[in-house]
């Protein structure tokens, strides 16, 4: 069987069919979105739209939740651009996606940790920055959850990691956001270093094994850079062309 994994779409659909047509061409049996797919000064309300026309199995990011859920007041300036761009029917389904699910026997996705959204599994914060965690870390934010293998997203990092009970960790990376900065606590940065789309493919077959190909895909960054200056997040577009944060 064959899996693609997508998470952290963003809004950015430039990149997000980008990383659909390289899927096209590699195949997959069933694609799977680990949320946060629309919040960014991007193209929220036409983002969800393509999703919507994929037979997708998706779990609910923090940010979706957010839009979902919180009162304009209480979002952060992204949440919010995405809020005035959704309608109403596309807000209600952010906030009715499952926070996990097994998406095939023994292979558990959820956004952050099982238990929590906004919480990295895979990473600590170390001097404003994102490390891997140790596997005790790990384990230990993975929980009870019982599964062979974990799809997670929301650090933007892509990274597999195995467990001492042999359990593996997935992160895909970043369909559309290649760069953050969060004020925490602790503040941070998340950095992955190009502009490119990142998305995996899991495949488990009897004469190889598993599998896992970590993909980073070009796209027409500039095009989505622009996009957020126009919308008046220069941060967003430097970080969309380079995959830095502004220093």
């Amino acid at each position: 069987m064959r899996i693609a994994i997508i998470a952290d779409v963003h809004g950015n659909l430039p990149a997000l069919e980008a990383v659909l047509a390289d899927l096209e061409r590699r195949g997959a049996d069933l694609i799977v979105d680990l949320g946060d797919c629309a919040c960014g000064p991007l193209w929220p309300r036409e983002t969800l739209e393509r999703l919507s026309r994929l037979d997708a199995l998706t779990v609910r990011g923090n940010h979706d939740r957010q839009v979902a859920e919180l009162p304009p007041g209480e979002m952060g300036p992204s949440d919010r651009f995405a809020l005035r761009e959704l309608t109403k029917e596309q807000r209600a389904a952010l906030g009715e996606l499952p926070m996990t699910r097994f998406i095939a026997p023994g292979v558990l996705a959820c956004h952050g940790t099982p238990a929590r959204d906004d919480l990295y599994l895979i990473e600590e914060v170390v001097h404003g920055r994102l490390l891997r965690d140790t596997v005790d870390g790990i384990s230990t934010r993975l929980g009870s959850a019982e599964a062979k293998i974990v799809l997670c997203g929301h650090s933007h990092r892509a990274d597999l990691v195995r467990l001492a009970n042999g359990a593996l960790i997935l992160n895909p990376g970043s369909v559309g956001s290649p760069a953050y900065d969060d004020a925490g606590p602790p503040a941070h940065v998340s950095e992955a270093g190009t502009p490119h789309a990142r998305y995996a493919v899991l495949e488990e077959s009897r004469k190889r094994g598993l599998t896992v190909d970590f993909i980073a895909v070009t796209y027409p960054f500039e095009e989505a850079a622009r996009r957020a200056e126009g919308n008046g997040r220069d941060e967003w577009a430097h970080a969309l062309r380079t995959g830095f944060m502004p220093r």
